[in-house]
């Protein structure tokens, strides 16, 4: 929750009005490289959205994360809608290992039935676009896919592609603060 993409986007969102909670779960708390199952992961994103509500009560949410904790709010909102979460956002969404191209990480995105915005780069090797733009689509008018051209998974680009890390990030905050908005 403290890497510098973390905090440079929270305070990106700030910029726009929209409010951040970061939190981790309990493996990178202990140092484990090695992810917690799924159902802690759960519990821990619905002890997350519980003190959101808490300290900022009447506030419409929206849920989701980078990588690896924005598959596991889609999880956890796929098996019980997350209470007061009006949206998901993924930045990065992680729909296979690298180099091992799959959809079935996506499968359960079907059972999300309220709004989802994927940000994802367009360099990304854990989300082939060939086969994560067919899964937005059948996702219908619960999906939006933003591409971030040249864009890896950590949100990086190649120098020569004429934009750098900065103006990415800040497209990445209006693209979220704009679909906020649509909500």
């Amino acid at each position: 929750m403290n890497h510098s993409f973390m905090a440079d986007l929270s305070a990106a969102l700030g910029a726009r009005n929209i409010g951040t909670l970061r939190y981790q779960f309990p493996y990178m708390e202990t140092g484990s490289r090695r992810p917690d199952p799924p159902a802690l992961c759960h519990a821990t994103i619905l002890a997350v959205i519980e003190e959101a509500t808490k300290q900022v009560p009447g506030v419409a949410l929206i849920a989701g994360g980078k990588s690896f904790g924005g598959r596991m709010t889609s999880q956890a909102q796929a098996a019980k809608p997350l209470p007061g979460v009006k949206g998901l956002a993924f930045v990065g969404f992680p729909l296979h290992p690298a180099k091992k191209p799959a959809s079935e990480r996506g499968t359960h995105l079907a059972d999300v039935k309220i709004p989802m915005l994927f940000l994802q780069g367009t360099r990304d090797e854990l989300a082939d676009l060939t086969l994560l733009e067919p899964l937005v689509e059948r996702l219908g008018v619960f999906a939006t896919l933003k591409k971030i051209e040249g864009a890896d998974h950590s949100f990086h680009v190649l120098a020569r592609s004429g934009r750098n890390d900065r103006e990415v990030l800040e497209e990445l905050a209006d693209t979220i603060a704009r679909w906020a908005a649509s909500l």
